[in-house]
């Protein structure tokens, strides 16, 4: 085999069409073995001789894209100085663009024999890991063209591959729970009807099925448990993981952007799948441990700020350009429209503390590629100060944490949650303002795939996890969710009503409210998981979509998720670019303020009525001919105006129309009724109409410009 000495960069496997670069950053290595795997078990090793600022380095004519290989990298072992290189464990390459098989788990893949976490395990991993994979780079991209939807103009719809698709009756068998169901025009069709135009995928980032949930007979679902920051996840492939899983998942973004759908990543920078000193060896730790980990003052041990066992060193070189490399080829390569990023917060953790100002975000801000995609943060951990809803750079950003507690309180009647409804309603200016960012910094929520489903928020006062194996004491115990008087299933045509009701208030809120909104799959089917809260390892009919499979399930929740996400796309007013003034907008030719609050009795709101603990029920008034911001040619934008009446209240309340805000309204939306509507569609009513909105309800006024 002739061996040539090839590039440093890029790093990982390169095809050019006559053979393939092998590149392979270690600084902890004193040799490195690049092994070719064959089919009947054997492999071939070459061994890389050049090395250019710790980079090893070898072109090998004639390896083809399919080829399967890894890394065995001879250097010291030990712990005690956060060493563990092992030469008897193939190494997934940190740059692989593919991977092939699955983790057959036992003490084979872990560094140490168990019972003895200093010792050194000299058995071959090699038959019980994972293998990198050559793709070939070149794809068919046609005229495809990223939809750069603006933020104002933005539905995100957050799902899970399979699990949004495993149950779809349209799917052939075969494309179920995979990257070409995503392409499937029944799954397109359901996304364009809904008005959604981004799909945020949960991990699709290769990952791996925890040791301890295999031995529960589990699955890690969700995949928040990255191992190959480059690579589909194999498993979601329905023709193959020698490549032809990034073929496969290419297919599926070209087909959503032809419908006009953004796709963005949720994507997990903060920590690998490799776990902590009790953890597996499968690339990183064997490689470089501590150029890539953020080691303890005993550096057997690692610091954790992500729950999961380890966390990246983020003032690491090395770990900023693995980063960014992955970033920008996701982007450049694979066509994605942006990320959305796990645990952000750890992201920030330079060195302790969360600091907005660290060399991660730094390095987004200037890069001309990825600071130019959608970035969206989770922007908490679990370290100390982990919480940091507001605290995201211009760039970015963030799922408002504080918006879901509030709508959630209110609709359940938690006193003293009027007044920051307000804000959560307005797009979090007490959050965004002050940075100079805007409400569409906001990803509003009420639920997403962590903690209840929708279905389960108006069913289910508390978590019930026991199909996850840990006697239900995972999950968040306090879920600010209301059960509508009975736990769980019920019959009870009252409290089946009340719960339809609540969900029709969550779905309307979340479109009316300024910010971008963000739907949970299945929420628009009203979809349970049976009260589990945590489902991250229950791959099976608890997490995935149960789809309506005729016209005799209810579609009510669907149809009336459509008119309001359509609502919201037809009018400016409701998606608005700039914060409210609170006071009329110079150049409108309008007295009126571009918002006002009002109580039931038609009175503008005081301070004494934002700060009564009982206050549950409010109007609010948003004047659709003063917009202050201009349109994309610098135009003036007018619009409807709307009355938003919400009753959280436990009783009805007569709302009385404001008497110098409009003469004339027609009911838009009322979610006291299953279509929400009322029967006979356009009720008219007028200044200084009462109108009774039964308890917790919401009615929208629209009054022509």
């Amino acid at each position: 085999m002739q061996v040539w000495p090839g590039q440093a960069y890029p790093l990982g496997a390169t095809y050019d069409g006559a053979g393939t670069n092998f590149a392979v950053f270690t600084e902890a290595a004193d040799r490195v073995e690049l092994c070719l795997l064959h089919d009947d078990g054997s492999e071939t090793a070459v061994e890389l001789r050049e090395s250019d600022a710790f980079v090893r380095h070898a072109y090998v004519p004639g390896v083809m894209p399919g080829q399967r290989y890894g890394f065995r990298v001879h250097g010291p072992y030990d712990p005690g100085r956060g060493l563990r290189c092992n030469s008897a464990k193939l190494l997934l390459d940190p740059y692989a663009k593919a991977i092939s098989g699955a983790i057959r788990w036992g003490e084979e893949v872990y560094g140490y024999h168990f019972g003895a976490p200093d010792s050194r395990n000299d058995l071959d991993s090699a038959p019980h890991t994972m293998a990198s994979v050559v793709i070939n780079p070149y794809f068919d991209w046609g005229n495809d063209r990223s939809p750069r939807t603006g933020y104002h103009h933005t539905v995100i719809y957050e799902a899970h591959v399979k699990g949004l698709t495993m149950r779809h009756p349209g799917l052939p068998e075969e494309l179920r729970g995979t990257y070409a169901a995503l392409a499937h025009p029944a799954v397109i069709e359901h996304l364009t009807k809904l008005g959604v135009t981004a799909l945020e995928l949960m991990p699709v980032h290769q990952f791996v099925n925890d040791h301890r949930l295999a031995d529960l007979g589990l699955n890690n679902y969700w995949g928040y448990n990255t191992i190959g920051f480059f690579a589909p996840h194999n498993a979601y492939a329905s023709w193959g993981d020698r490549g032809q899983q990034v073929l496969e998942f290419k297919s599926a973004v070209r087909a959503l952007h032809e419908a006009g759908i953004e796709v963005i990543l949720d994507v997990v920078y903060n920590h690998t799948a490799e776990g902590n000193h009790l953890g597996p060896t499968l690339s990183f730790k064997g490689i470089d441990n501590p150029s890539y980990y953020r080691l303890a003052d005993d550096p057997r041990y690692y610091m954790d700020t992500t729950g999961t066992g380890n966390s990246l060193l983020m003032r690491s070189p090395h770990v900023l350009q693995l980063i960014m490399d992955s970033l920008r080829y996701w982007v450049t390569e694979m066509h994605v429209d942006g990320f959305r990023f796990d645990l952000a917060a750890t992201l920030a953790r330079q060195f302790h503390e969360v600091d907005r100002l660290s060399s991660f975000f730094d390095l987004v801000q200037q890069d001309p590629v990825v600071s130019q995609v959608k970035l969206i943060a989770e922007p908490w951990d679990v370290g100390e100060g982990g919480y940091q809803v507001g605290n995201f750079p211009p760039l970015w950003t963030e799922w408002n944490g504080k918006y879901r507690d509030t709508v959630r309180d209110l609709w359940r009647g938690e006193p003293r949650a009027l007044a920051e409804f307000a804000s959560r309603l307005t797009g979090s200016s007490d959050l965004y303002q002050d940075d100079g960012r805007r409400p569409l910094a906001s990803i509003n929520f009420v639920t997403c795939h962590d903690g209840f489903t929708l279905g389960d928020l108006v069913s289910y006062n508390d978590k019930h996890n026991a199909a996850n194996g840990e006697d239900n004491r995972d999950g968040e115990s306090h879920n600010r969710s209301w059960n509508c008087g009975a736990e769980g299933e019920s019959d009870d045509p009252e409290v089946l009503l009340l719960r339809a009701r609540q969900m029709r208030n969550f779905i309307a809120t979340l479109m009316l409210s300024q910010g971008v909104p963000m739907i949970s799959h299945g929420d628009e089917f009203a979809r349970t998981q049976r009260g589990n809260n945590n489902a991250y390892c229950q791959d099976n009919e608890i997490s995935w979509v149960r789809w309506p499979e005729d016209a005799a399930d209810p579609r009510d929740l669907l149809e009336f998720t459509r008119a309001m996400v359509w609502l919201r796309r037809d009018h400016p007013v409701l998606r608005r670019r700039r914060f409210f003034h609170g006071r009329p907008v110079e150049g409108t030719h309008d007295e009126l303020s571009d918002i006002a609050w009002f109580t039931p009795e038609g009175a503008e709101m005081t301070q004494r009525d934002w700060d009564s603990a009982p206050a549950s029920a409010l109007t609010v008034f948003l004047n659709g001919n003063a917009i202050s911001e201009p349109g994309s040619r610098g135009q003036r934008i007018t619009d409807d105006s709307f009355l938003l009446m919400f009753n959280a209240s436990p009783g009805p309340l007569d709302f009385l129309v404001p008497v110098n805000h409009g003469r004339q309204w027609q009911v838009v939306v009322d979610t006291a009724h299953p279509e929400g509507v009322p029967p006979g569609s356009g009720t008219k009513v007028g200044a200084g109409d009462r109108i009774t909105l039964p308890d917790r309800s919401l009615t929208v006024l629209q009054r022509p410009t």
